[in-house]
């Protein structure tokens, strides 16, 4: 932060040096990371002219020592004169100033109050804006939940926008931030620069696992905590020291851009009155130091791992099959990272002669190898990896520095076998690129925890390669994509972890137009026909995978759900914490945003061609109309809900939710992922009631008889789902789309470990099968009374099919559990 500066506290500095910026996760300046190392400073009770900061001289002592510490930005609740910036600037410390404002009032009651606070908004801006020292600010701080409760946060929400946009026009190159806490958690401002908190929590694990929550609230956005600390009065100076000790390591270890210790001196002024049954300063009221002091000074020199001196080496593996347009980059980006230990082998799939060129110019090994694929290409850097740890990233993508370190970090302090982060579109993509990144379909993590993951995508996982190699590595069946999900799907059916640390974050390309979006998302749609073919029981009916976890970020804005959110408040608005808790989607959203609804549109397409064998069939017209404009209402309301600049991004983005789902469609009809085309069981048994016996000379519990029947079904490619807590059945087995067969067990108890295994057997037609034969059926008889004959031969096909299918799929689903069955008596009787 180097300037020319003038020794008058009063004037104004000429300065070169680089502001500040956003980049992902973290703050940056110039091409090096700042971590922010603060402390929140004064108010203090005001001097005769009005004051809040004592004068120059004691300022200047009190940054000084903040500097020998290590403290490189102070947090302000109140505008400053400019002779206190020209200090921090001289002292090489950033400043965040705060915008104070009647937000303890219901303000937006009164039309005089608001205008009030928005011309202090600007006044404030206006008074610090361009000044070197500047950092940002903080537009509010801690609105009260009941404020928030009473105006309803949709509009608290508008409001905090229009301060930001206020904010904005004034200082465009200051970072805006709003400073939440637990009590309004549920406020979604997606539009700030920053994403504060003020968080106290005295217990290393409920303060880790609020840091993981926060983490995943704040998206692709850095988090700082702007206010943690101990009150030394009632802990004692070295329970405050030890407390910010750990609090200042678990934050930096977890992944934020910053904390500002609250605060530097016990000496505090709020409401026209001292402060003083508080001790919060690493300082006296006499600016003596405390203990906490040396702790946050030999933490603050450490960061962010403090005392970590082992590291486990890691290979880094770039499968790459005709990316030489972006390669460099990516490896390049792998020179910066900032870890003892590791090493880059690029996979050259298809022996590309510019590939290979481009990886001479960096420290790599090169793997060649003939086309075969990427999960092909992955095995075989796993195969040259000699790392404990083996970390995939696309040829498309380049990792922050620290990448590494939160991987590990992740692998020493957990019992997880894999592990990855968030993945951030880089802020120079191109405009089509850009709407790409808030476009359905892209690259996503599926969170089952704040700290465990569903899925973690292939341009950032890592694995120990111990548990890859044990599970035998990547399904060379998927060639493109889906190996990701494959091999997520193989750890957690292992019984293995996956973690997710927000820190260990890449920069990932979008796709930089609509024509790669679409041939992207097509591949996609085959994956998916590939995964349903080995993972059956993944997906419901509807050839739709079932996710357990929760999409965070933009997925989860983008994801539309129809019903009230609702906010836990506790009784009359009490509760510390009061989070948002949203609807699942409803399951006529859920069939909307499918690809196949696009197949329901072309039936009514179909249809209504058909009305001129039979005029009743203009009924459907109006129905066609409502489809394709819920269809079209959909793709505009997702697209509302994203942080986008302007009506051009706001279109394209609507237009890409709407092709997103034909272009999966297009690649699951291709591959055979279809309703009709799904594979199907075979065999015949009359699909009737009934019951089967086994008799065991041996004790097993229920739940391993059902194993016994589940896993073999499921290896003869049945789709498999349990019954879940209020069902009265505990296995159905299905035969394709249209039928299945439902299991019931009951163990019965001989004595001398000798049981009775009761299977109740019946078979079970989902309500889609059966709307669909009784709409077809009701279609053909309308059209039989109105002599409609082309239209009865249509509909009466369509019932007959439906029909002979239900009782197809039902018969193979029951064969097959029989067999199973019969096979399981067997080995009963031999005893196996």
């Amino acid at each position: 932060m180097s300037s020319r500066h003038a020794s008058n506290p009063d004037s104004k500095i000429e300065t070169v040096s680089p502001r500040p910026v956003v980049r992902g996760k973290f703050i940056w300046l110039g091409e090096e990371k700042l971590f922010l190392r603060g402390v929140t400073y004064g108010p203090f009770r005001p001097e005769s002219n009005g004051c809040e900061y004592h004068d120059p001289e004691i300022a200047a002592r009190d940054f000084e020592t903040m500097a020998a510490t290590g403290i490189n930005a102070v947090r302000l609740y109140t505008v400053p004169p400019r002779w206190l910036l020209d200090l921090a600037h001289e002292k090489q410390i950033w400043v965040l100033v705060g915008l104070p404002w009647e937000q303890h009032v219901a303000f937006l009651a009164d039309e005089e109050i608001t205008r009030r606070v928005e011309e202090k908004i600007s006044e404030g801006v206006r008074a610090c804006a361009g000044h070197p020292a500047l950092l940002g600010f903080a537009i509010g701080n801690e609105i009260p939940a009941p404020v928030v409760r009473w105006h309803g946060p949709r509009v608290i929400e508008k409001f905090i926008r229009r301060l930001y946009l206020l904010a904005k026009a004034d200082a465009p190159d200051a970072l805006i931030a709003y400073v939440n806490y637990p009590s309004t958690e549920y406020l979604e401002l997606p539009f700030v620069d920053l994403f504060c908190f003020n968080v106290y929590l005295e217990t290393p694990e409920k303060f880790s696992a609020y840091l993981a929550r926060l983490q995943n609230l704040a998206a692709d956005k850095p988090l700082l905590f702007t206010e943690v600390g101990l009150d030394s009065r009632r802990n004692g100076e070295s329970g405050q020291a030890a407390s910010l000790d750990w609090q200042l390591r678990l934050a930096f270890e977890g992944g934020v851009a910053g904390v500002f210790i609250f605060s530097w001196t016990d000496e505090w002024h709020r409401g026209g009155n001292d402060i003083l049954d508080w001790d919060f300063g690493l300082t006296r009221r006499d600016r003596t130091e405390k203990l906490s002091l040396a702790a946050v000074r030999e933490a603050f020199a450490q960061l962010p791992f403090a005392g970590k001196n082992s590291w486990p080496r890691i290979s880094v593996v770039i499968c790459t099959y005709r990316g030489a347009a972006t390669l460099n980059e990516s490896l390049a980006g792998l020179q910066r990272v900032e870890y003892p230990d590791y090493e880059v082998i690029v996979v050259n799939d298809g022996a590309d002669e510019r590939v290979a060129a481009i990886a001479k110019q960096f420290p790599v090994r090169l793997v060649n190898q003939t086309h075969s694929g990427l999960s092909a290409a992955r095995n075989a850097g796993c195969e040259a990896a000699t790392g404990e740890i083996v970390a995939y990233l696309d040829d498309d993508a380049w990792p922050d520095p620290h990448w590494l370190k939160f991987l590990a970090h992740t692998f020493a302090t957990t019992d997880c076998a894999a592990a990855g982060g968030p993945n951030i579109p880089p802020a120079t993509e191109n405009f089509t690129a850009r709407c790409v990144a808030h476009a359905p379909g892209g690259p996503i993590h599926v969170l089952l925890t704040d700290r465990e993951a569903e899925h973690i995508p292939g341009c950032n996982m890592a694995f120990r390669k111990s548990a890859l190699l044990a599970l035998g590595g990547f399904d060379p069946r998927f060639l493109v994509a889906g190996d990701d999900v494959d091999i997520c799907w193989r750890f957690h059916y292992a019984g293995w972890k996956i973690g997710f640390h927000p820190g260990a974050m890449v920069w990932h390309h979008r796709r930089q137009t609509i024509g790669t979006y679409w041939k992207q998302q097509s591949g996609y749609g085959k994956a998916e026909a590939a995964l349903e073919r080995k993972w059956p029981a993944k997906y419901n009916a509807a050839g739709q995978p079932a996710w357990h976890g929760r999409i965070y970020g933009l997925g989860r804005l983008a994801a539309l759900t129809v019903g009230r959110s609702r906010i836990y408040h506790g009784t009359w608005g009490s509760a510390l914490f009061q989070s948002l808790y949203e609807p699942a989607p409803s399951t006529f959203w859920s069939v909307v945003r499918m690809p196949e609804w696009y197949v329901i549109i072309f039936a009514l397409i179909i249809l209504l061609a058909l009305a001129p064998f039979w005029k009743p069939l203009l009924w459907f017209a109006p129905i066609l109309v409502i489809a394709v404009g819920i269809t079209v209402a959909r793709a505009v309301l997702q697209a509302r809900r994203l942080p986008l600049n302007g009506f051009s991004q706001f279109a394209l983005v609507s237009l890409l939710n709407l092709l997103q789902p034909i272009a999966r469609l297009r690649g699951r009809v291709g591959a055979g992922l279809t309703p009709w085309g799904r594979r199907r069981l075979t065999g015949f048994a009359l699909p009737l009631p009934g019951e089967k016996v086994v008799w065991s000379e041996r004790w097993r519990s229920p739940t391993d008889w059902l194993l016994a029947v589940e896993i073999p079904l499921q290896e003869a490619g049945a789709g498999v789902f349990r019954g879940g807590d209020y069902d009265r059945w505990d296995l159905e087995i299905r035969g394709g789309v249209l039928g299945a067969v439902r299991l019931r067990l009951l163990a019965e108890e001989h004595g001398g470990e000798k049981q009775n295994i009761r299977f109740k057997l019946w078979p079970h037609w989902p309500d889609a099968s059966l709307i669909t034969l009784s709409y077809a059926a009701v279609l053909t008889l309308g059209a039989a009374l109105d002599a409609a004959w082309v239209a009865v031969g249509v509909f009466g096909a369509v019932t007959l099919i439906c029909l002979v299918a239900m009782i197809v799929e039902s018969a193979a689903a029951m064969a097959l559990v029989r067999r199973t069955i019969r096979e399981m008596k067997l080995k009963s009787v031999s005893g196996k």
